[in-house]
């Protein structure tokens, strides 16, 4: 079964974190903030001092030393929660990627352009098919 395609009008957040900050929990406060519905990762370019993602089909977080450049970051962002992967280069170009965790700290900048879709509203919901709370998007009324 194919869900009907949803469309929006979209405003666009542009933005920059600091040494020091966690990157999920910066995302997510960003979101609740601005109040942000449907959103999504535009772009993101920078760095991390280190890291810690939930590799594939793993039940655990796994931690990492840096440094690692951003060399991708795309998922679903709203105030009740986000759902990123992030893909990192080591210095010697290996990358590694999985689920965003808590724990990655920015080691010297992280430029952010979050995409609202203006018209739509994010929310979660148990998939008894996956296991899992998937993606569910509405109409904004």
């Amino acid at each position: 079964m194919i869900n009907l395609p949803y469309s929006s009008n979209l405003t666009s957040f542009c933005f920059r974190l600091k040494p020091g900050q966690d990157l999920k929990k910066e995302l997510l406060y960003y979101a609740q903030v601005h109040h942000l519905r449907a959103a999504n990762i535009g772009s993101a370019v920078g760095s991390l001092k280190t890291a810690s993602l939930r590799l594939a089909d793993a039940k655990l977080t796994t931690a990492f030393d840096g440094p690692f450049e951003i060399v991708g970051l795309s998922g679903t962002v709203h105030r009740d929660g986000i759902h990123l992967h992030i893909s990192l280069a080591t210095k010697e170009g290996r990358v590694i990627g999985g689920h965003l965790m808590d724990g990655c700290e920015i080691q010297t900048t992280a430029e952010i352009m979050i995409l609202e879709n203006t018209d739509l509203i994010f929310s979660r919901e148990l998939d008894n098919e996956t296991g899992y709370t998937e993606l569910k998007i509405s109409n904004r009324v």
